[in-house]
């Protein structure tokens, strides 16, 4: 099965500088035991949301908006694409990823199945 992990995360709300050295390193790690182990299929971080764009459609008509999006009090900063054999074990490297962020990370993930083809 295939999950998709959004990382959610509030911009004022961590490390203005972002991600230090340590983190770097500890992130390296888990990405490398999440690729040997076969769950980590792709995953990458997003550009600011300043440079994003939103598509909204109401009622048939479309709507453009450049970034940034004032109303955004948190954002999807970045993604995993997780191959596993079950729900647990997504959530699980999910919390891995979650725990070597310190304290002050204001961080979140959401863990969604893939619809698979028939």
């Amino acid at each position: 099965m295939r999950y998709l992990t959004l990382i959610r995360l509030d911009p004022a709300a961590t490390p203005v500088d972002g991600p230090d050295e340590r983190l770097m390193e500890d992130m390296g790690t888990l990405l490398e035991e999440m690729t040997k182990a076969g769950v980590l299929l792709d995953t990458a971080g997003l550009r600011p949301i300043e440079e994003g764009v939103r598509i909204r459609q109401t009622g048939g008509v479309q709507t453009v908006v450049d970034g940034p999006f004032t109303e955004a009090k948190e954002v999807i900063g970045g993604y995993c694409l997780l191959q596993t054999r079950s729900q647990d074990e997504a959530v699980e490297w999910s919390s891995r990823f979650l725990r070597i962020h310190g304290p002050e990370w204001d961080i979140e993930v959401e863990v969604r199945q893939v619809v698979e083809p028939e």
